[in-house]
C-alpha cells in the first residue's frame, strides 16, 4: 500500500506522536474506528464499498470542523495501492500542483498506479489553482479528495464540483462525542485508563464540543491536566471548566455559519419568536459578527416585513443602526435585544415589499406610461392647457378623487393593504371616509 510521503523516520514518529495533542493520537486509524457518518460512509454506502474496493473516483467532502473529513482521507491513504499524495491549499501554489500532476501521469503511465490528491480546505484555492485541477481530475490523472468547511456549491468551481461526487459530513451527535471520549480515556494511545471522567463533565464537555471531536478531546486534554496538576485522577465538572471557561460555538463570518444564523435570525422575528430572535443575535455576538451587519439586517427587516403594520419599528430599527456606529460592542448589543424583540412582537406586513417590487416590475416590462396632464409641472410655456389639478387640501375631506396613475393603471395595481396594525387602522379609516364623507 501506498502512504503520504513521510519525511521523518520510524524513531522519529514514535517521538512526534508521544508529544502530538491527544486530538492527534486519537486519529482513527480505520474505517471501523470512524465515529459518525453513517450516512455517508456507513455499511452499504457507495463511498464505503468504493473504498473498500480501491475503485475511488473523485470526491468533495463537506461539513463541519471536527467531524472527520481529514480523518477520512487519511483512513483511505492507509488501505489504497493507489499513491496517496496532499497539496496544502493554504501554501501550495499551481507550480506544485503541475509538479503534483506531472508526477502523477508518469506514475500512471510506467507503473499503471493511480494517485490520489488530497486537498484540505479546497475552497482556499485560488480559481487558477482550482482549474489546474480541472483537466487533471477530469481525465483521471489523479483521484480528488478535496474537504471544505465551505458549501462547495458555492466555493469551487462549478466544473470540478461536476467531475466529483460531493459528500456531506454532518456535525457529530451527543452520544458520537461520548463515544470519542469513552475511547480517549481508556485507548493507550491516549490517556490509558489514568482518568475517569464523571457524568457532569462529560456532560459539559459535549455541550462545549457542539458536535466537534477535535475541541471534545482538546478540552479533555487540557481538564486531564488540570486534575493532573492537583494529583486527581477524577475529572469533574470543575476541570472542564477552569480548562475552557469560555464555550467557542462554530462561526464563520463569511461561511456558511453567517448566512444561516441570520436567516434563522431574521426568520424568528418574522415568525414573532422573541426567545428564538435574542437566541440567533446572541450567536452572531458571541462570534464576534460585525454589529454594523446585524444592525442593517434589522434596517431591512422593519421596512420588508414590519412595514406600515408599525410605522415606529422602522426608527427602532434606525436608533440600533445608530448604536451599532456610536456606541459599538459590547453596549449596543442591549439596543440590538431591545430592537430584536421589538420587531419580533410588532404586526407585520409586507405590502410595502410587494407593493415596490410590483411597481418596479411594470416600469421595467410594461409600455411607457405618461404623466397624466393635470399632474405635471406647471412652470413652463403651455402649462395653462394641461388641465385643471384640484388641490387636495381645499378639500374639506382632505383628498380629491382624481386620475394619479397614468392612463391604463387602476388603483390596487400595485399595493394591497396588510390586515394588521396601523396600516390596518388606516386603511380603514381612509376607505370609511372616501365612502361617507367627513
Amino acid at each position: 500500500m501506498a502512504g503520504m510521503d513521510n519525511l521523518f523516520t520510524p524513531v522519529e514518529n514514535e517521538a512526534l506522536a508521544a508529544v502530538a495533542p491527544l486530538a492527534v493520537r486519537m486519529r482513527p486509524r480505520t474505517l471501523e474506528e470512524l465515529v459518525g457518518q453513517r450516512d455517508s460512509v456507513g455499511e452499504g454506502t457507495w463511498l464505503r464499498s468504493a473504498i473498500e474496493g480501491d475503485t475511488l473516483s473523485s470526491i468533495i467532502l463537506f461539513g463541519p470542523a471536527g467531524t472527520g473529513k481529514t480523518t477520512l482521507a487519511r483512513i483511505i491513504a492507509g488501505m489504497t495501492r493507489a499513491h496517496f499524495t496532499e497539496v496544502s491549499a493554504i501554501s501550495g501554489g499551481v507550480s506544485d500542483l503541475r509538479r503534483v500532476i506531472d508526477e502523477a501521469r508518469k506514475r500512471l503511465a510506467l507503473s499503471e498506479q493511480r494517485t490520489i490528491l488530497f486537498v484540505d480546505e479546497i475552497h482556499r484555492f485560488s480559481r487558477s489553482q482550482q482549474d489546474a485541477l480541472l483537466h487533471a481530475v477530469e481525465d483521471r490523472i489523479v483521484i480528488l479528495i478535496g474537504a471544505t468547511t465551505e458549501n462547495p456549491f458555492f466555493e469551487v468551481n462549478s466544473a470540478l464540483i461536476s467531475r466529483s461526487r460531493v459528500i456531506e459530513f454532518r456535525t457529530l451527535a451527543d452520544e458520537d462525542i461520548s463515544e470519542v471520549l469513552e475511547r480517549a480515556l481508556l485507548d493507550e494511545r491516549g490517556l490509558a485508563g489514568h482518568f475517569a471522567l464523571d457524568d457532569e463533565a462529560r456532560a459539559a464537555i459535549i455541550t462545549m464540543a457542539g458536535g466537534d471531536a477535535r475541541a471534545a478531546l482538546t478540552t479533555l486534554e487540557l481538564a486531564a491536566e488540570v486534575a493532573s496538576s492537583t494529583d486527581q485522577d477524577r475529572i469533574t465538572g470543575t476541570e472542564v471548566l477552569e480548562a475552557t471557561p469560555h464555550r467557542a460555538l462554530p462561526y464563520d463570518k463569511k461561511g456558511d455559519s453567517h448566512y444561516d444564523v441570520i436567516s434563522a435570525f431574521i426568520k424568528s422575528m418574522r415568525g414573532s419568536d422573541p426567545d428564538a430572535a435574542i437566541f440567533w443575535l446572541a450567536r452572531m455576538i458571541d462570534g464576534g459578527e460585525d454589529p454594523k451587519f446585524i444592525a442593517r439586517r434589522m434596517l431591512i427587516f422593519a421596512s420588508e416585513d414590519v412595514g406600515n403594520a408599525d410605522p415606529q419599528a422602522l426608527l427602532i430599527a434606525q436608533a440600533a443602526f445608530k448604536a451599532a456606529e456610536s456606541i459599538g460592542y459590547p453596549e449596543c448589543q442591549l439596543n440590538f435585544a431591545q430592537a430584536a424583540i421589538y420587531l419580533a412582537l410588532a404586526p407585520k406586513s409586507n405590502s410595502a415589499t410587494n407593493a415596490i417590487y410590483a411597481a418596479l416590475g411594470e416600469v421595467r416590462n410594461g409600455p411607457l406610461r405618461a404623466v397624466p396632464n393635470h399632474l405635471r409641472d406647471r412652470h413652463r410655456p403651455g402649462s395653462e392647457d394641461y388641465g385643471k389639478y384640484h388641490y387636495p387640501h381645499l378639500d374639506p375631506r382632505g383628498y380629491v378623487e382624481q386620475q394619479y396613475l397614468p392612463d391604463g393603471l387602476s388603483r390596487g395595481a400595485f399595493y394591497t393593504p396588510g390586515g394588521r396594525g396601523w396600516e390596518a387602522w388606516r386603511t380603514e379609516t381612509v376607505e370609511r371616509d372616501r365612502t361617507e364623507g367627513v
